[in-house]
C-alpha cells in the first residue's frame, strides 16, 4: 500500500507532484531506501543512487474484482497515466517508452539489475516506463509507470526522477 491509497486521481495535483519531484533533492550515491508513513508504514518514496520514486495515485483493491471490473480498473490507471503523459508532453516534448521486460526477466532469474530497476520492482512497479529526458535545463530524466504486485493488489501510478538516463537495458547478460 502507498500513502496515496483512497485518494481520487487529480491531474493537476499529479503534475505538481511531478514538477516538485523534478526540482527536489535526489541522492547522488548511497543505498536504496524505501520511506513510509510513520504511523502506517504506507510507502511514500524510494530513493537510491541517482534517483527518487514516489507514488502519485493508488487505485482500489482488486480483491474479488474479476473480468470487466478488473479491466475497467486497469483502463482507469492507464487513462490516468496517458492524461498525465499528454500534459507533460505539452510541457517537455514527446516522451518515449522504456520497456521493463529485460530487467524484470533478469531480476526473476536472480541476475543483478540496476538499483533503479530493483527499486521499481521492490514496489511492484513492473509496467513499462513513459520517459522524458533529459528535461530542459535540469539534466534530469523523469518517468511514469503503473504496476501492481498481483491480480488482487491495487494499481499504483508512480513517478521517478533520475540524474542518469533512463534507457532500455542491454540484453546481454554476461
Amino acid at each position: 500500500m502507498s500513502a496515496r491509497a483512497g485518494e481520487t486521481f487529480d491531474t493537476a495535483r499529479a503534475l505538481a507532484d511531478v514538477r516538485g519531484l523534478l526540482a527536489g533533492p535526489v541522492p547522488e550515491a548511497g543505498p536504496v531506501v524505501a520511506e513510509g508513513e510513520p504511523d502506517t508504514g504506507e510507502w511514500t518514496a524510494t530513493a537510491g543512487p541517482g534517483f527518487r520514486i514516489v507514488p502519485l495515485w493508488e487505485g482500489d483493491s482488486l480483491t474479488g474484482v474479476y473480468e470487466s471490473e478488473w479491466h475497467e480498473a486497469v483502463d482507469a490507471s492507464e487513462s490516468h497515466l496517458a492524461g498525465l503523459a499528454a500534459e507533460l508532453d505539452r510541457e517537455w516534448g514527446p516522451h518515449h517508452v522504456v520497456p521493463l521486460h529485460v530487467p524484470m526477466l533478469r531480476h526473476q532469474r536472480g541476475v543483478p539489475v540496476e538499483p533503479l530497476f530493483e527499486a521499481l520492482f521492490s514496489e511492484d512497479l513492473y509496467g513499462d516506463l513513459t520517459v522524458w529526458g533529459p528535461v530542459d535545463g535540469t539534466g534530469r530524466w523523469v518517468a511514469l509507470g503503473v504496476g501492481h504486485s498481483d491480480g488482487d493488489a491495487p494499481l499504483v501510478l508512480a513517478a521517478l526522477v533520475s540524474l542518469r538516463s533512463v534507457t532500455v537495458p542491454d540484453t546481454d547478460d554476461r
